[in-house]
């Protein structure tokens, strides 16, 4: 049950797809820092239940798209079984299952300019489409390349490509993230670069097609 009156409810926080540094707690899905803690627990002393409550982290975007966030205030004895609760630092972070691998190795972070920022290392989850094949030989061989070459040179510019399937007939599928989502040159980055590694790398690989939403990309960088 979320807490109507905190002042977390239903809010989302800034996120890089890229962690710039700093270590989790062995134990913790998502770390929080010293002053993340400090925040969160001055947010939570405003609440009638206090100490009863617990940090809700729950990813709310779709595959393919970049992380949304939703932080709440919950009661602990609320949280479903399959549900994490674990404690920093005196604070109850409550994740729910089906955030749980997409969010291990996040930070929760807090500064006065930007406010609450979760720092995840991970990637969305690629879309499913019916008709396309993602568990072959070629599968493995463009991810593989995707990981090692592609994304790597991406990340300079805060972006990352996923790999959704193939058709079987030589055309890869794809999505983009991070920086690169709803920029203007990322369909020129995805057609000249992406396609260009792909096909040299990857046998049976002819062209890409770009599945991205562009239009729904928001304050994107590029440089």
């Amino acid at each position: 049950m979320t807490t109507p009156s905190s002042p977390l409810a239903g809010s989302t926080v800034p996120t890089s797809p890229f962690t710039d540094g700093g270590t989790t707690a062995d134990n913790a899905i998502v770390d929080v820092t010293a002053t993340g803690v400090a925040k969160l627990k001055e947010l939570r002393d405003m609440e009638p239940e206090t100490t009863q409550l617990g940090l809700r982290v729950e990813i709310i975007s779709a595959p393919a798209e970049d992380f949304r966030y939703d932080l709440s205030f919950e009661k602990v004895t609320t949280a479903a079984f399959a549900d994490e609760v674990r404690t920093v630092d005196g604070l109850k972070i409550i994740i729910p299952a089906n955030s749980i691998e997409l969010l291990t190795g996040s930070i929760l972070d807090y500064n006065d300019t930007q406010g609450l920022i979760i720092r995840n290392p991970n990637k969305p989850l690629a879309p499913s489409v019916d008709g396309l094949v993602s568990d072959d030989a070629m599968s493995v061989s463009i991810n593989d390349v995707l990981r090692d070459e592609v994304n790597p040179a991406l990340a300079a510019h805060g972006g990352f490509v996923t790999f959704v399937g193939h058709d079987g007939e030589g055309t890869a599928y794809l999505t983009m993230g991070g920086g690169c989502h709803g920029c203007s040159m990322s369909r020129m980055t995805m057609l000249e670069g992406v396609q260009t590694t792909l096909v040299e790398k990857v046998q049976g690989v002819l062209k890409v097609r770009d599945l991205t939403d562009h239009t729904s990309g928001e304050n994107p960088f590029y440089s």
